[in-house]
């Protein structure tokens, strides 16, 4: 092992995604999943605070992608037009090059009530992040909250509906497929 390797991080995440289908979450170590990315325990720790932050460390990027999008949406945007915005730049970070990967880590995710604990608790954090970039625009509360729930709520379907095997449009399309049913299904809350 070489004291530099090209993307090391990439392949840590790959190699606990593979371990943790093959033997399970519980039964990998992280200097198993070190070893099976040919790279030392200590590389692993300078990446990733744990094992799970393999699996949950782009979160980081995505907030940051949500919150630019709501934050630099025009001023005459509407809230849900900030977060039709949001969600197409996060089209960015789920490219088809991501979505086996991602399907693949929703399984572990869905095999773990540690993970699954992780990834709400990942998701409350996103939107935290949107709530606060709608406050930022001027958006008082409760519109605020409401607002971060419902593009929260708009992610997760999306997400969902964008790993699922039968699907085959890519995350922005999904997206605002979502946004339109929502925004419909909102209107007839009225």
């Amino acid at each position: 092992m070489g004291r530099w390797q090209p993307n090391a991080r990439e392949r840590l995440q790959g190699a606990a995604l593979e371990l943790f289908l093959q033997r399970g979450y519980e039964n990998t170590t992280a200097a198993e999943i070190a070893e099976r990315a040919g790279l030392a325990k200590s590389t692993f720790f300078r990446h990733f605070a744990d094992k799970r932050e393999a699996l949950f460390g782009g979160q980081d990027v995505l907030n940051r992608m949500f919150v630019d999008a709501i934050t630099g949406a025009p001023e005459s945007a509407t809230p849900i037009e900030a977060l039709r915005a949001a969600l197409l730049a996060a089209a960015t970070f789920f490219g088809p090059e991501r979505r086996a990967w991602a399907q693949r880590r929703h399984t572990v995710v869905e095999a773990n009530s540690e993970l699954r604990e992780r990834e709400l608790l990942k998701l409350a954090g996103l939107t935290a992040a949107i709530a606060g970039a709608l406050r930022e625009r001027g958006l008082a509360d409760p519109t605020a909250s409401l607002a971060a729930e419902f593009g929260g709520l708009a992610f997760r379907n999306t997400f969902a509906r964008w790993i699922d095997p039968a699907n085959h449009l890519d995350f922005a399309d999904v997206a605002r497929q979502e946004l339109d049913g929502l925004r419909a299904a909102t209107a007839a809350l009225i």
